[in-house]
């Protein structure tokens, strides 16, 4: 296994444990505080880091799109998804904030003017439906509206995704990470206040939930996700991801215990399938013509 390998697997296991992690902190911190302080760690975090992983300083016509990728990626992502798992367990939380591709391809198509395609239209109908089985699997109304909160989270981080593109061309995965940290932290500083006060009567469980939340999921977590994106084609990256659920599946079994049910994981299933569907890259007919060649000298 070479080191881009490792590194992408490695963020596998850290942003999958994220979500019994989250579960673990909203013990002893409501979704604000905990939000806030994830962050302010994991931007202090990569502060001391900059200087030996050479972040640049950004250029100030590219600050108001770095602050949209911070208030969507960073501030309003951790408040929906640490809102979310108040009623959701971890694992089925990750199953749905995997459907953000969805809402990917939706923003492409409506802003950068890319075409859906059957194929991606009905992996998006497929992954919806999937996630709308969740949604009404839990029986009563708090369950569902959480689960609708954590599609929310996966749309904002699809927003993230999608807003980040320009500043990948100029930037290092690395550095668009830091930015973003940095200024959804400063947005979430109105939600400091919950923080300091929920850090009175914390349980040290949840304090090293928060650790564990901003030093590796959040900062050591993008440290390694810029370097295997950096060393690895998109497609290979991305289809790394698709792991996350799964891991988190069983991360929140051993952790927290939670098993969820059979609607949930058939729905997670589905969903699942639609993501992947939407991932697919058919090959262009010399790609084509390349493989079946290949194919004969090998025959």
């Amino acid at each position: 296994m070479n080191k881009a390998t490792f590194a992408l697997g490695a963020t596998v296991v850290l942003w999958a444990s994220a979500f019994p992690a989250i579960r673990a902190g909203l013990d002893g911190y409501g979704p604000f505080g905990l939000s806030f302080l994830r962050l302010a760690v994991a931007s202090a975090a990569l502060l001391a880091a900059a200087p030996f992983l050479g972040v640049r300083l950004p250029r100030a016509k590219d600050l108001p799109l770095i602050a949209v990728c911070g208030l969507t990626g960073m501030t309003a992502y951790q408040l929906l998804l640490n809102w979310g798992e108040v009623r959701v367990p971890a694992g089925t939380a990750s199953l749905l904030v995997a459907t953000a591709p969805v809402f990917s391809a939706v923003l492409a198509a409506a802003f950068l003017g890319e075409r859906l395609g059957v194929r991606k239209i009905a992996g998006s109908v497929v992954a919806l439906g999937g996630s709308a089985l969740i949604a009404l699997s839990g029986g009563d109304v708090g369950y569902s509206t959480a689960a609708w909160v954590l599609l929310a989270a996966a749309l904002v981080q699809a927003t993230y995704h999608f807003g980040s593109k320009p500043l990948l061309r100029r930037y290092s995965g690395l550095e668009v990470a830091c930015y973003a940290m940095w200024t959804g932290t400063l947005f979430s500083l109105p939600l400091a206040p919950a923080a300091f006060h929920d850090l009175a009567s914390a349980p040290p469980a949840a304090d090293a939930a928060v650790l564990f939340l901003g030093l590796l999921p959040s900062a050591l977590g993008f440290v390694l996700w810029g370097y295997g994106v950096a060393r690895n084609t998109v497609t290979t990256a991305t289809a790394a991801l698709y792991l996350v659920p799964v891991v988190a599946l069983a991360v929140a079994y051993v952790w927290l215990g939670e098993v969820p049910g059979p609607a949930e994981l058939a729905g997670g299933v589905v969903s699942i399938g639609g993501v992947a569907l939407i991932g697919l890259r058919r090959r262009s007919r010399p790609e084509v013509r390349q493989g079946l060649l290949t194919r004969v000298r090998r025959g």
